[in-house]
Protein backbone atom coordinates (compact mmCIF):
# COMPACT_ATOMS: atom_id res chain seq x y z
CA UNK A 1 0.00 0.00 0.00
CA UNK A 2 1.44 3.36 -0.89
CA UNK A 3 1.96 6.13 1.66
CA UNK A 4 -1.27 7.72 -0.15
CA UNK A 5 -3.18 5.02 0.23
CA UNK A 6 -2.15 4.54 4.42
CA UNK A 7 -2.37 8.28 5.06
CA UNK A 8 -5.93 8.43 3.51
CA UNK A 9 -6.98 5.16 5.18
CA UNK A 10 -5.83 6.36 8.65
CA UNK A 11 -8.16 9.40 7.85
CA UNK A 12 -11.34 7.71 7.29
CA UNK A 13 -10.72 5.78 10.21
CA UNK A 14 -10.67 8.99 12.59
CA UNK A 15 -12.98 10.47 10.33
CA UNK A 16 -15.38 7.41 11.79
CA UNK A 17 -14.28 7.33 14.92
CA UNK A 18 -15.14 11.04 15.63
CA UNK A 19 -18.52 10.12 14.31
CA UNK A 20 -19.22 7.46 16.09
CA UNK A 21 -18.33 8.96 19.51
CA UNK A 22 -21.32 10.77 20.69
CA UNK A 23 -23.22 7.66 20.34
CA UNK A 24 -20.78 5.84 22.62
CA UNK A 25 -21.04 8.24 25.39
CA UNK A 26 -22.90 6.88 28.46
CA UNK A 27 -26.45 8.18 29.26
CA UNK A 28 -27.12 10.99 31.40
CA UNK A 29 -28.01 9.90 34.80
CA UNK A 30 -30.59 11.85 36.83
CA UNK A 31 -31.24 11.03 40.76
CA UNK A 32 -34.17 8.60 41.33
CA UNK A 33 -37.61 9.58 42.69
CA UNK A 34 -37.24 6.77 45.15
CA UNK A 35 -33.48 6.06 46.10
CA UNK A 36 -32.52 2.82 46.75
CA UNK A 37 -31.43 1.79 50.17
CA UNK A 38 -29.32 -0.90 51.82
CA UNK A 39 -29.64 -1.73 55.71
CA UNK A 40 -27.38 -4.85 57.12
CA UNK A 41 -27.52 -6.17 60.49
CA UNK A 42 -26.02 -9.32 62.04
CA UNK A 43 -28.60 -11.22 64.57
CA UNK A 44 -26.44 -13.48 66.39
CA UNK A 45 -24.26 -15.20 63.48
CA UNK A 46 -26.39 -14.49 60.88
CA UNK A 47 -26.13 -11.70 58.68
CA UNK A 48 -29.45 -10.38 57.16
CA UNK A 49 -29.70 -7.80 54.22
CA UNK A 50 -32.71 -5.89 53.37
CA UNK A 51 -32.46 -3.95 49.52
CA UNK A 52 -35.61 -1.65 49.04
CA UNK A 53 -36.48 1.52 47.11
CA UNK A 54 -37.24 4.78 48.96
CA UNK A 55 -40.89 6.65 47.86
CA UNK A 56 -41.69 9.94 49.66
CA UNK A 57 -45.23 11.27 50.22
CA UNK A 58 -44.82 14.06 48.42
CA UNK A 59 -48.22 15.53 49.65
CA UNK A 60 -50.00 11.95 48.97
CA UNK A 61 -51.32 9.68 51.69
CA UNK A 62 -49.99 6.20 52.48
CA UNK A 63 -52.26 3.54 53.42
CA UNK A 64 -55.70 5.28 52.86
CA UNK A 65 -58.21 3.12 51.21
CA UNK A 66 -57.75 5.12 47.96
CA UNK A 67 -53.73 5.89 48.67
CA UNK A 68 -52.10 5.96 45.02
CA UNK A 69 -49.13 4.51 47.08
CA UNK A 70 -50.20 2.00 49.17
CA UNK A 71 -53.84 1.05 49.39
CA UNK A 72 -55.21 -0.60 51.73
CA UNK A 73 -55.96 -4.12 51.56
CA UNK A 74 -53.86 -4.42 48.20
CA UNK A 75 -50.55 -6.40 47.99
CA UNK A 76 -47.59 -3.77 47.75
CA UNK A 77 -43.92 -4.59 46.69
CA UNK A 78 -43.24 -3.03 50.13
CA UNK A 79 -41.06 0.12 48.98
CA UNK A 80 -41.16 1.50 45.02
CA UNK A 81 -39.41 0.17 41.99
CA UNK A 82 -37.64 -3.32 42.46
CA UNK A 83 -39.19 -5.73 44.15
CA UNK A 84 -37.61 -5.52 48.33
CA UNK A 85 -35.62 -8.41 48.75
CA UNK A 86 -34.34 -9.85 52.33
CA UNK A 87 -31.49 -12.07 52.45
CA UNK A 88 -30.36 -14.56 55.42
CA UNK A 89 -27.36 -15.73 55.45
CA UNK A 90 -28.25 -18.60 57.62
CA UNK A 91 -31.38 -20.36 58.68
CA UNK A 92 -33.73 -18.15 60.62
CA UNK A 93 -36.99 -17.95 62.45
CA UNK A 94 -39.40 -15.27 60.94
CA UNK A 95 -42.42 -14.44 63.29
CA UNK A 96 -42.28 -18.70 64.17
CA UNK A 97 -41.85 -19.72 60.35
CA UNK A 98 -38.97 -21.56 59.92
CA UNK A 99 -36.98 -19.90 56.86
CA UNK A 100 -34.03 -21.53 55.15
CA UNK A 101 -30.99 -18.82 54.18
CA UNK A 102 -31.50 -17.49 50.98
CA UNK A 103 -33.18 -14.36 49.61
CA UNK A 104 -36.92 -13.71 48.82
CA UNK A 105 -38.85 -10.65 48.06
CA UNK A 106 -41.07 -8.77 50.76
CA UNK A 107 -44.79 -8.47 49.89
CA UNK A 108 -47.56 -6.43 52.35
CA UNK A 109 -50.81 -6.44 52.37
CA UNK A 110 -51.24 -3.24 54.76
CA UNK A 111 -54.99 -3.26 56.65
CA UNK A 112 -56.29 -1.03 59.05
CA UNK A 113 -55.61 -2.98 62.54
CA UNK A 114 -53.65 -6.31 60.87
CA UNK A 115 -50.79 -6.58 58.18
CA UNK A 116 -50.54 -9.63 55.91
CA UNK A 117 -46.53 -9.94 55.60
CA UNK A 118 -45.09 -12.61 52.79
CA UNK A 119 -41.66 -13.97 52.09
CA UNK A 120 -41.65 -15.15 48.72
CA UNK A 121 -39.29 -16.28 46.37
CA UNK A 122 -40.06 -14.23 43.32
CA UNK A 123 -37.66 -11.32 43.14
CA UNK A 124 -38.96 -9.99 39.92
CA UNK A 125 -42.08 -8.97 40.18
CA UNK A 126 -41.72 -5.39 41.13
CA UNK A 127 -44.85 -3.46 40.52
CA UNK A 128 -46.54 -6.45 38.83
CA UNK A 129 -48.09 -8.03 41.64
CA UNK A 130 -51.01 -9.35 40.13
CA UNK A 131 -48.47 -12.02 39.35
CA UNK A 132 -47.87 -13.06 42.57
CA UNK A 133 -47.79 -17.01 43.05
CA UNK A 134 -48.55 -18.16 46.58
CA UNK A 135 -46.99 -21.33 45.84
CA UNK A 136 -43.58 -19.59 45.83
CA UNK A 137 -44.42 -18.45 49.16
CA UNK A 138 -41.65 -19.15 52.35
CA UNK A 139 -43.46 -17.62 55.24
CA UNK A 140 -46.51 -15.89 55.64
CA UNK A 141 -47.42 -13.99 59.24
CA UNK A 142 -50.13 -11.17 60.20
CA UNK A 143 -48.81 -8.69 62.13
CA UNK A 144 -49.95 -5.47 64.06
CA UNK A 145 -49.84 -1.74 62.92
CA UNK A 146 -49.20 0.45 64.77
CA UNK A 147 -49.20 4.31 64.65
CA UNK A 148 -46.23 6.55 64.99
CA UNK A 149 -47.92 9.18 67.25
CA UNK A 150 -47.15 13.24 66.25
CA UNK A 151 -44.03 11.53 63.89
CA UNK A 152 -44.34 11.83 60.23
CA UNK A 153 -42.12 9.70 58.11
CA UNK A 154 -41.47 11.63 54.52
CA UNK A 155 -39.71 9.17 53.20
CA UNK A 156 -40.30 5.12 53.33
CA UNK A 157 -38.32 3.60 56.11
CA UNK A 158 -36.95 0.20 56.98
CA UNK A 159 -34.82 -1.02 59.59
CA UNK A 160 -33.79 -2.89 62.55
CA UNK A 161 -34.51 -2.73 66.35
CA UNK A 162 -34.98 -4.32 69.64
CA UNK A 163 -31.67 -6.06 69.04
CA UNK A 164 -30.76 -9.46 71.22
CA UNK A 165 -27.58 -11.47 70.71
CA UNK A 166 -30.17 -13.84 68.68
CA UNK A 167 -33.10 -11.71 67.91
CA UNK A 168 -33.79 -8.54 65.90
CA UNK A 169 -37.01 -6.31 64.85
CA UNK A 170 -37.29 -5.32 61.23
CA UNK A 171 -39.81 -2.24 61.19
CA UNK A 172 -41.13 -0.56 58.14
CA UNK A 173 -42.17 2.95 58.69
CA UNK A 174 -44.41 5.52 56.60
CA UNK A 175 -46.70 8.43 57.13
CA UNK A 176 -48.02 7.87 61.13
CA UNK A 177 -48.09 3.98 60.40
CA UNK A 178 -45.32 1.34 61.24
CA UNK A 179 -45.42 -2.38 61.17
CA UNK A 180 -42.91 -4.91 62.27
CA UNK A 181 -41.74 -8.54 62.07
CA UNK A 182 -39.50 -10.53 64.46
CA UNK A 183 -36.22 -12.33 63.15
CA UNK A 184 -34.75 -14.96 65.27
CA UNK A 185 -31.46 -16.64 64.33
CA UNK A 186 -30.36 -20.23 65.67
CA UNK A 187 -27.64 -19.09 67.68
CA UNK A 188 -27.16 -21.64 70.46
CA UNK A 189 -26.53 -24.33 67.97
CA UNK A 190 -24.04 -23.03 66.25
CA UNK A 191 -22.03 -21.87 69.25
CA UNK A 192 -22.67 -25.25 70.85
CA UNK A 193 -21.10 -26.90 67.70
CA UNK A 194 -18.08 -24.68 68.02
CA UNK A 195 -17.52 -25.60 71.61
CA UNK A 196 -17.60 -29.39 70.95
CA UNK A 197 -15.37 -28.84 67.90
CA UNK A 198 -12.74 -26.87 70.16
CA UNK A 199 -13.26 -28.07 73.26
CA UNK A 200 -15.24 -31.00 73.62
CA UNK A 201 -13.26 -32.69 70.66
CA UNK A 202 -9.48 -31.32 71.04
CA UNK A 203 -7.14 -32.29 73.21
CA UNK A 204 -5.41 -28.88 73.87
CA UNK A 205 -7.98 -25.83 73.23
CA UNK A 206 -6.88 -22.00 73.54
CA UNK A 207 -6.80 -20.04 76.71
CA UNK A 208 -9.64 -17.71 74.09
CA UNK A 209 -11.65 -20.17 73.04
CA UNK A 210 -11.85 -21.67 76.78
CA UNK A 211 -12.65 -18.26 78.08
CA UNK A 212 -15.11 -17.17 75.24
CA UNK A 213 -16.85 -20.95 75.74
CA UNK A 214 -17.07 -20.24 79.89
CA UNK A 215 -18.36 -17.03 79.10
CA UNK A 216 -20.83 -18.25 77.03
CA UNK A 217 -22.54 -20.86 79.60
CA UNK A 218 -22.40 -18.30 81.67
CA UNK A 219 -24.48 -15.87 80.23
CA UNK A 220 -27.17 -18.38 79.19
CA UNK A 221 -27.42 -20.50 82.64
CA UNK A 222 -25.93 -23.51 81.20
CA UNK A 223 -23.86 -25.88 83.14
CA UNK A 224 -21.84 -22.97 85.98
CA UNK A 225 -19.68 -25.61 87.22
CA UNK A 226 -18.37 -26.39 83.64
CA UNK A 227 -18.41 -22.76 82.79
CA UNK A 228 -16.30 -21.88 86.45
CA UNK A 229 -14.19 -25.25 85.08
CA UNK A 230 -13.00 -23.76 81.56
CA UNK A 231 -12.46 -20.18 82.81
CA UNK A 232 -10.03 -21.41 85.51
CA UNK A 233 -8.38 -23.29 83.12
CA UNK A 234 -7.84 -21.08 80.38
CA UNK A 235 -7.04 -17.90 83.71
CA UNK A 236 -4.02 -20.69 84.85
CA UNK A 237 -2.09 -20.35 81.52
CA UNK A 238 -2.71 -17.22 80.07
CA UNK A 239 -4.74 -14.63 83.11
CA UNK A 240 -6.21 -11.50 81.15
CA UNK A 241 -7.51 -9.61 83.81
CA UNK A 242 -11.38 -9.05 82.17
CA UNK A 243 -11.44 -12.86 81.83
CA UNK A 244 -10.27 -13.09 86.09
CA UNK A 245 -12.75 -10.83 86.75
CA UNK A 246 -15.45 -13.38 85.01
CA UNK A 247 -14.39 -16.02 86.52
CA UNK A 248 -14.62 -13.66 89.78
CA UNK A 249 -18.36 -13.44 88.58
CA UNK A 250 -19.03 -16.86 87.76
CA UNK A 251 -17.95 -18.32 91.58
CA UNK A 252 -20.09 -15.38 92.94
CA UNK A 253 -23.09 -16.55 91.43
CA UNK A 254 -22.28 -20.27 92.85
CA UNK A 255 -21.63 -18.57 96.45
CA UNK A 256 -18.15 -19.51 96.50
CA UNK A 257 -17.34 -16.46 97.68
CA UNK A 258 -13.84 -17.18 99.19
CA UNK A 259 -13.39 -18.16 95.35
CA UNK A 260 -14.95 -15.23 93.67
CA UNK A 261 -12.63 -12.52 96.40
CA UNK A 262 -9.56 -14.34 95.09
CA UNK A 263 -10.18 -14.32 91.41
CA UNK A 264 -11.25 -10.44 91.76
CA UNK A 265 -8.20 -9.87 93.67
CA UNK A 266 -5.70 -11.02 91.13
CA UNK A 267 -8.40 -8.95 88.18
CA UNK A 268 -7.88 -5.76 90.16
CA UNK A 269 -4.27 -6.49 90.34
CA UNK A 270 -4.22 -6.89 86.28
CA UNK A 271 -6.14 -4.08 85.75
CA UNK A 272 -3.61 -1.53 87.82
CA UNK A 273 -0.77 -3.01 86.27
CA UNK A 274 -2.34 -2.29 82.36
CA UNK A 275 -1.28 0.00 80.69
CA UNK A 276 -2.92 2.34 81.24
CA UNK A 277 -4.31 1.37 84.10
CA UNK A 278 -8.28 0.26 83.85
CA UNK A 279 -10.30 1.98 86.06
CA UNK A 280 -13.63 0.34 85.55
CA UNK A 281 -12.30 -2.97 86.15
CA UNK A 282 -10.56 -1.88 89.17
CA UNK A 283 -14.00 -0.49 90.25
CA UNK A 284 -16.20 -3.57 89.10
CA UNK A 285 -13.76 -5.49 91.42
CA UNK A 286 -14.11 -3.34 94.38
CA UNK A 287 -17.74 -3.83 94.03
CA UNK A 288 -17.43 -7.54 93.46
CA UNK A 289 -15.00 -7.55 96.60
CA UNK A 290 -17.57 -5.96 98.82
CA UNK A 291 -20.12 -8.09 97.78
CA UNK A 292 -17.95 -11.58 98.48
CA UNK A 293 -16.94 -10.07 101.54
CA UNK A 294 -20.35 -9.50 103.23
CA UNK A 295 -21.71 -13.43 101.86
CA UNK A 296 -23.37 -12.41 98.91
CA UNK A 297 -25.96 -9.98 100.55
Amino acid sequence: MSMYSQGFAAAVITAATLLAAPTAQAQIRTPAASPQSTVTQRVGLTDITIVYSRPGLKGRAAFGEKSPLAPLGERWRTGANATTSIKFSDDVTVEGKKVPAGEYGIYTIPGKTEWTVVLNKNLKMGANVEGFKAEEDVASFKVKPYSLGSTKVETFTIDFSDLTPATANVNMMWATTGAKFKIMADVDAKVMAQIDEKITKNANPSAGDLAAAAVYYADNNKDMKQAVAWMEKANATDPKFWNLHSEAKMRLKMKDYAGAAKAAEASKKGALAATPPNGDYVKMNDELLATAKKGGK
